[in-house]
């Protein structure tokens, strides 16, 4: 991720939120990370804050890059760092991409970083976030898809709003069935087949048994439209519109309410 070298708000803000009290880098971590990435802890009797913000000034202006500082962000966001206090990961990496926005980043789920459209004030991502919700409430979209139109995830045309609301269709299923699967094979194994573990009507007639079969390929539709190939690959190669945006997560919102009022045969 070549480029410019980061300002000193830049630095700080995103220093700012890796050290969140409640859920950033603790002193001993920032140690090892620092000792992992090869970066000089230049001032370990500070805060945690400052510390890690003169570390990421001193690194730029030494080496006149960004390597090692993207470097720390990266180890610091692996997620098996997690794995006993997994509470911890999402808020970090929300506050980590609200920074991350201003210049032009975004750290996905499974902690790498992609480039993304940077967004100029906090303004302009809250604007984006209150109308795509206020478009959204108009077409009366499932509650479960409006909590994706968020500041952090719309800073970026959009894009990961719609990403993040389609794995919510997963882990529903998922919570419905006690199935591991993921994308295509989660549709499959919990909506296909003549004896589903998930219906959507009585499965009493030919015409149901059809409309089962229709739902089961539209959520294969969605999946390998948009949520396979943005979930696998370091960023799709296609514009999110405002527009794209809201016609997608309507469709989110159908699946949802669909699925609201499945039984299980």
């Amino acid at each position: 991720m070549a480029g410019k070298l980061f300002n000193a708000a830049e630095l700080a803000a995103i220093a700012d939120a890796l050290t969140d009290a409640s859920q950033g880098q603790t002193g001993s971590e920032i140690e090892c990370i620092f000792s992992q990435c090869g970066m000089i802890d230049v001032s370990p009797d500070l805060t945690k804050l400052k510390r890690l913000f003169n570390a990421f000034v001193g690194s730029q202006n030494s080496r006149h890059d960004k390597t090692r500082m993207l470097g720390f962000i990266r180890k610091a966001m692996r997620p098996p760092r997690y794995a006993r206090q997994p509470e911890r990961y999402e808020p970090l990496r929300a506050n980590l991409n609200r920074a991350l926005a201003f210049v032009g980043m975004h750290c996905e789920s499974d902690g790498t970083l992609n480039t993304s459209d940077a967004t100029c004030t906090l303004q302009e991502a809250e604007r984006r976030a209150r109308e795509l919700r206020d478009d959204l409430a108009v077409r009366n979209v499932h509650p479960d898809v409006l909590r994706f139109c968020r500041a952090e995830l719309v800073a970026d045309n959009y894009f990961h709003a719609v990403l993040e609301a389609a794995k919510s269709v997963a882990d529903k299923i998922r919570g419905e069935t006690g199935s591991s699967e993921d994308g295509i094979a989660l549709v499959d194994q919990t909506l296909g087949g003549a004896a589903p573990l998930l219906a959507i009507n009585a499965l009493a007639a030919d015409s149901q048994r059809s409309e089962q079969k229709g739902f089961a390929n539209l959520f294969r539709g969605m999946f390998g439209m948009f949520r396979n190939p943005t979930a696998h690959e370091a960023r799709i190669h296609w514009t999110m519109t405002k527009e794209d945006a809201e016609d997608l997560l309507t469709l989110v919102s159908l699946i949802h309410r669909r699925l609201d009022a499945a039984v299980k045969p």
